[in-house]
């Protein structure tokens, strides 16, 4: 093949890229325009003209981001068709465009005209004789790969290139999570383009690319029917801060970016949370009984609450009692969640006291009276709001650090060494961990949201001088008895549902994680990616029962991948071989290319510390995107330590990282980084050092699976340091 030839294609691809830039610097004039002549509209003084105004406006903010975000590979597909041949290709891209005679230009990757693109293969080409991808940097054409597909097609097209997919998958890696738009393949494509409805599953092995099909799956939803999804939002959950950091470009590279993405420590709105516990303790906190657990105790009268109250009315003596509160207690938790009972607890005590009238002088005042009397009584205003007080999930769950009530709630679903495993991690400066998250969800919803004011509760407080609204609301003042502020949430239980939810490593959800997302796609469909094999969590019929309550009623549409695009082949047979010698169940997909290194095994090394520093120079020199450190839980610290002490690491050596060729990503962050073995879930990196290996297998009773993870994490090199 020619080098004139190659330039010739792509000068003609070039051509047509300028062309289409045209196209989009005039697109987001007219989409400038658009909100302009809205703007306008909302100044006619009247109400349509504010509807047309907002309607327009918000049509043009859409369309502007989305030809914002388009910039990045905007083209990169062309077919030249058996059909089509003596006319124009027809062209594929990340958005959709027209030319100013309304002819089609560009074709939206997602169209029902671009699935040949992805769905055609030499053995049905489905009336495609060449399928070309364009590679870029910007606006500009670098390179071309074409496949011919149907050979016995009259053609003289020229065929160029390797095949894009080789030429993609032998790219460095960098610090993000990049869109494969221009080389879904046919089964990818399958999961991509599934029914709408119900829960698509897209399990397969490692490196099957089971992540980014589903983001393009969620983009591929949003475009058949925008107003539903972008209406009620799509949820991506993912297992870590980090795994969001590295696909959070995805999405926003393909003109979406109404997707809302959320580790598990992030699900539950206002609380982030990256601190995972000790295995131990997160297998208990995880478990299903736990949601008893949590139902119990908010079922409990608040700590320091009172236990009586007396008070002399005309002739009666009246009290209540601790078994009385206790009755009274009993019946409003039997009548709906707790915070939803605070307009009915005035009445509630009132009705209990007013029964214990008797005397003559305060039957003939009647029920009327007493209520106006004991509403201008500041102890008993002062007595409810502290008996009954509004209550949030940080602070019940906060109830927990004493032993007595935790062993009082656990009794019988806990046992005492689980009690104290909870109580060790519950003693600390009160910072939440991953795994409490999903328990503050299960309070959220055992508590229910404080009701909102209505026109009665503003006539009650001019009533008796607003003293009771505590009771009836959620105050907006300070909460005068315990000096706590309190106010009404900004997110209430209600707003937690979505039109769709994407849950990706979704083997290693617990129950109660599976509870949490679970509630906020009650209405959804559901993408849901996972590999078995791959599980964190050691109880899988148990997390199953909990997926399965989850998805309870919808239609499951199953999609299995079956080949490994990340790893070598060298690196996938040594990855193979262990999860074969310690009994994984493993899903062992094919994989496609071989770089004809096998993984290196150190071992015997007196300096831990020397042998990882040999193994981490000699692999960064020989890749040039990213580099993991994967070390032990208990040994991190100290190995970030070593890192920063290295010079050709260390951010602030002079000439740091000249001995790497630049350590650094293409980002601007760091290429090489230090990493537990849950932190690679489904991340990927050049090079890999393992440091330790026998001891991230035996952290935790799953830690077979996730050094099968880590050995799967690397797409050029792997090295083993023990």
């Amino acid at each position: 093949m020619s080098e004139e030839l190659v330039e010739n294609e792509i000068a003609q691809e070039q051509a047509f890229v300028d062309r289409v830039q045209v196209q989009l610097v005039k697109s987001a004039k007219a989409a400038q325009e658009l909100a302009r002549e809205g703007h306008g509209r909302g100044r006619l003084g009247h109400e349509g003209g504010l509807v047309e105004r907002d309607a327009m406006v918000f049509q043009a903010a859409k369309r502007i981001a989305q030809l914002d975000a388009a910039h990045e590979g905007l083209v990169f597909g062309r077919l030249d068709l058996r059909t089509e041949l003596d006319a124009a290709p027809r062209y594929i891209g990340r958005i959709g465009l027209r030319d100013e005679q309304r002819d089609s230009l560009l074709i939206d990757w997602r169209a029902p005209a671009a699935a040949v693109f992805y769905q055609a293969t030499a053995a049905e080409p489905q009336g495609v004789v060449r399928r070309r991808v364009l590679r870029s940097t910007g606006p500009t054409v670098i390179g071309v790969e074409d496949e011919l597909l149907d050979a016995e097609a009259e053609t003289d097209l020229p065929i160029v290139g390797e095949g894009a997919l080789m030429a993609q998958l032998s790219r460095a890696r960098d610090r993000s999570m990049h869109s494969i738009v221009a080389t879904i393949q046919a089964e990818q494509d399958k999961a991509i383009r599934a029914p709408g409805k119900g829960v698509v599953s897209i399990s397969g092995g490692p490196g099957t690319g089971k992540t980014v099909v589903a983001l393009h799956r969620a983009a591929f939803l949003l475009y058949t029917d925008r107003r539903r999804y972008e209406g009620g939002g799509v949820l991506v959950v993912g297992p870590s801060g980090v795994f969001m950091r590295y696909i959070e470009r995805v999405l926003p590279s393909l003109g979406e970016t109404a997707v809302a993405l959320r580790s598990l420590g992030e699900v539950v709105d206002g609380v982030k949370a990256s601190r995972h516990d000790e295995p131990a303790v997160a297998d208990v906190k995880g478990s299903a009984r736990m949601a008893e657990l949590m139902r119990r105790t908010a079922r409990q009268q608040a700590p320091g609450s009172p236990q009586e109250f007396r008070v002399f009315w005309r002739d009666d003596t009246i009290v209540l009692d601790r078994g009385t509160l206790g009755r009274l207690r009993r019946q409003l938790m039997s009548q709906g969640r707790r915070n939803r009972q605070l307009p009915r607890v005035a009445t509630t005590l009132l009705d209990a006291m007013w029964r214990q009238v008797r005397g003559e002088r305060g039957r003939d005042r009647g029920r009327e009276a007493f209520n106006d009397d004991m509403l201008g009584n500041q102890a008993f205003v002062e007595f409810a709001v502290a008996w009954w007080p509004p209550l949030d999930a940080p602070q019940v769950l906060g109830w927990l650090r004493d032993p007595e009530l935790l062993a009082r709630v656990g009794e019988g679903l806990v046992s005492p060494e689980d009690q104290r495993l909870l109580a060790k991690s519950w003693s600390g400066d009160g910072s939440l961990s991953v795994e409490d998250v999903p328990l503050l969800d299960e309070l959220r919803y055992a508590l229910g949201d404080v009701p909102a004011r209505t026109e009665e509760d503003h006539d009650l407080d001019d009533h008796i001088g607003g003293d009771l609204q505590e009771l009836t609301t959620a105050a907006e003042r300070e909460y005068a008895p315990s000096g706590r502020a309190w106010a009404p949430p900004t997110h209430r239980i209600e707003d937690d549902g979505y039109a769709h939810v994407l849950v990706d490593e979704a083997q290693d959800l617990t129950p109660m994680q599976w509870r949490m997302v679970g509630r906020r796609g009650r209405g959804a469909s559901w993408t849901i990616v996972g590999d078995p094999a791959q599980s964190s969590w050691p109880v899988p019929a148990e997390s199953a029962e909990a997926r399965a309550a989850a998805l309870e009623g919808k239609d499951l549409h199953e999609f299995h991948l079956s080949t490994n695009y990340r790893n070598s082949s060298e690196i996938y047979a040594y990855a193979a071989a262990y999860a074969e010698r310690v009994g994984l169940d493993a899903d062992l997909p094919t994989a496609v290319r071989s770089t004809g290194i096998d993984p290196k095994v150190v071992t015997g090394s007196a300096d831990l510390e020397s042998a990882t520093r040999e193994a981490v120079r000699e692999v960064a020199e020989q890749v040039a995107g990213t580099v993991g450190i994967v070390v032990p839980v208990a040994r991190r610290s100290e190995v970030n330590a070593w890192l920063a002490s290295w010079p050709e690491f260390a951010d602030d050596a002079p000439g740091a990282r000249a001995a790497v060729d630049s350590a650094v990503a293409p980002s601007g962050e760091d290429r090489v980084v230090v990493l537990t073995g849950l932190d690679t879930k489904g991340l990927e990196f050049d090079g890999i050092v393992v440091v330790d290996p026998q001891q991230i297998e035996d952290e935790s009773v799953t830690g077979r699976a996730t050094l099968y993870v880590v050995l799967t994490r690397a797409t050029q090199l792997l090295t083993t340091v023990s």
